[in-house]
């Protein structure tokens, strides 16, 4: 659900189109975006629409006042794009591992993604990928943070792209892109999609508890209970086939083997996600990415999820204290990628 600096993305005289897409997508996003106030005045306006920028506006407050996120100039704008996403991003891996290939950019450092603005030009990124003998996968998302560095310019805006999604879903993609503007960290996009995940869902649960009904409750429960359905299937389908990567590695099983080992675990996942299909009544909301399923999109899910038992063990060891807890956060951050991530796992075991 992040994009971050995508207008740094410039690494070299090649890639000016990727550069000039990205400011060009941005900037029409960023013309496209009216202050709240302008929208809840105007008549044309959704009664539906209306509904839920003062929901966000409350909520927007209550990250400031209880969650001690930024108060700055994002989310107080709205836009309609006209599209379901924002951005896409393609992600690309090797054939038998879950490491993800990176991307490296001014600023935001090296991430396991590329995003897009138009995805004719992601499904080509993808397709080059493929070309070059990597695994690919192409996911749309609905908003992305610039860490704040466009504040200036009004800030990330509000989008159509999740403005409707369930009340509590709603509240915990604003938590995580805020909370990339309090910590974010170069080079570890599983240190800062985990920090920002728990983030998210601490707060998201906090909101829930304090400000929601009883509607959106059942909602989100709903919502929620299918994600952690599904990423317990699919945590397990990614250890399988990481234990098949690295058996082989150790004991030198040849490419045709794991091969058939790696085929019979996704077959295995799609059976099961059948079977989740059918006690959801039928839910198709990830369909999609189980069509493309491979190990660059379990290895960019990965990414979202690995750390964050460990952050918030970190956040009841800070005394559940939001501001403690982001202290703690950036001086880890000062610690070397691997001695942040074992420190984090640790503290995970000992919760």
């Amino acid at each position: 659900m992040l994009v971050p600096c995508l207008l740094l993305g410039l690494t070299g005289c090649a890639d000016t189109r990727y550069y000039w897409q990205s400011v060009a997508g941005h900037f029409q996003l960023m013309q496209a975006a009216r202050p709240i106030e302008h929208w809840l005045a105007d008549s044309t306006t959704p009664l539906a629409l209306q509904q839920r920028l003062k929901l966000v506006q409350d909520m927007r407050r209550f990250a400031v006042t209880e969650l001690h996120l930024p108060d700055n100039a994002s989310y107080h704008r709205y836009a309609d794009l006209q599209r379901r996403h924002v951005v896409w991003n393609v992600v690309a891996a090797p054939e038998f591992s879950l490491t993800l290939k990176t991307w490296c950019f001014p600023v935001a450092g090296c991430v396991g993604y590329r995003g897009y603005f138009f995805e004719a030009d992601a499904r080509a990124e993808a397709q080059a990928q493929r070309a070059a003998g990597l695994e690919s996968s192409v996911y749309g998302v609905p908003a992305y943070s610039t860490l704040g560095w466009m504040n200036w310019l009004g800030g990330d805006p509000l989008l159509n792209t999740f403005i409707y999604y369930p009340e509590g879903e709603v509240a915990r993609l604003l938590f995580h892109e805020l909370s990339h503007q309090v910590v974010y960290v170069p080079d570890d996009t599983v240190f800062n999609e985990s920090f920002a995940t728990a983030v998210e869902r601490l707060g998201g649960a906090l909101w829930l508890a304090q400000q929601a009904g009883p509607q959106a409750h059942q909602a989100y429960a709903d919502f929620d209970a299918r994600r952690q359905q599904f990423r317990l299937l699919t945590r397990k389908t990614r250890n399988r086939l990481q234990q098949i990567y690295t058996s082989a590695k150790l004991v030198g099983t040849d490419q045709a083997t794991q091969a058939t080992l790696k085929y019979q675990a996704m077959q295995d996942f799609r059976v099961a996600y059948a079977e989740l299909k059918t006690r959801w009544g039928g839910y198709s909301g990830y369909d999609a990415w189980v069509a493309q399923a491979n190990n660059a999109a379990f290895g960019a899910q990965a990414a979202y999820d690995e750390l964050v038992p460990g952050f918030e063990a970190l956040f009841v060891r800070a005394g559940r204290h939001w501001p403690a807890f982001y202290d703690a956060v950036r001086q880890l951050a000062k610690s070397s990628k691997h001695a942040r991530a074992q420190q984090l796992k640790q503290w995970a075991i000992e919760q």
